[in-house]
């Protein structure tokens, strides 16, 4: 192995480690927990280590943001794969997408609610993001129904999941009725 590639693997290692202490502090105390100052005292490095990896938060943000999408789209596609037929694919995606942002609140906030300079929805939209579009789009389009373009059926589906995801974290719905909120999205808006 050469320098360079030893100081690559060592550069993307510090990378991840940057990464994963965020995710972590974010979930156990919220994003305002996350500073450049506090990252840099738990991996032990100075804070222009840090700066040379990311700008600042918004950059850290940003690429927890892409780590969740991917694995939020590999988590779809699996419970797509695993299902058997329309109906049960779609509700498979919403009861994977609902866990994933209760697992991950504060990953699944970086996605969708923090600015993490990404854009969305965009000829630059970063391809994670892109991709966990796709992974709904895949199995949603099929149900969008006759005369219904899939990519703004699959963008209502996503906007109702994500309302019940962000209201269900803060509390605004009864608690005990995830599985009823699923089968109504199945059953009425997909009607599959």
């Amino acid at each position: 192995m050469s320098v360079q590639e030893r100081k690559e693997r060592e550069r993307a290692g510090r990378e991840r480690l940057i990464l994963a202490t965020a995710r972590e502090l974010a979930e156990q105390q919220g994003w305002d927990a996350v500073t450049t100052r506090r990252l840099a005292e738990r991996i032990e490095y100075s804070q222009p280590v840090l700066y040379s990896h990311f700008r600042g938060k918004r950059e850290i943000i940003g690429a927890v943001a892409l780590e969740g999408a991917a694995e939020m789209a590999a988590e779809l596609r699996a419970a797509a794969s695993a299902a058997d037929g329309s109906r049960a694919r779609v509700a498979a995606l919403a009861r994977v997408y609902l866990d994933f942002a209760e697992r991950n609140p504060a990953v699944y906030e970086a996605m969708f609610q923090l600015d993490g300079g990404l854009a969305f929805a965009k000829e630059e939209t970063p391809e994670p993001l892109k991709d966990a579009f796709a992974a709904l789009l895949e199995s949603l389009g099929e149900v969008a129904g006759d005369g219904v373009h899939p990519a703004l059926f699959t963008e209502v589906f996503w906007a109702a999941l994500h309302g019940v995801a962000t209201l269900t974290r803060a509390g605004r719905l009864p608690p005990g009725d995830a599985e009823r909120r699923v089968e109504l999205l199945v059953d009425r808006l997909a009607m599959v």
